[in-house]
């Protein structure tokens, strides 16, 4: 899978890291951010509930190529 945060959209609303908090976390100015190493989603079920959650559509949730 694989995970994009549009930070030019994202807002600091924080529902990703309380929806799947193995993959996403808030930096420094409380913006999402993947966890690094984690990039790819980590096999969470709930990345996909995370990108729901984003009250602003910030996390687009693909399926990797190949």
């Amino acid at each position: 899978m694989h995970i994009e945060i549009d930070k030019d959209t994202c807002i600091g609303a924080g529902q990703c890291a309380l929806t799947a908090p193995r993959v996403f976390t808030q930096d420094d100015d409380g913006f999402s951010t993947l966890i690094p190493g984690h990039e790819e989603g980590a096999g969470d079920p709930m990345v996909r509930e995370a990108a729901r959650a984003c009250p602003v559509g910030a996390i687009t949730v693909t399926q990797a190529q190949g």
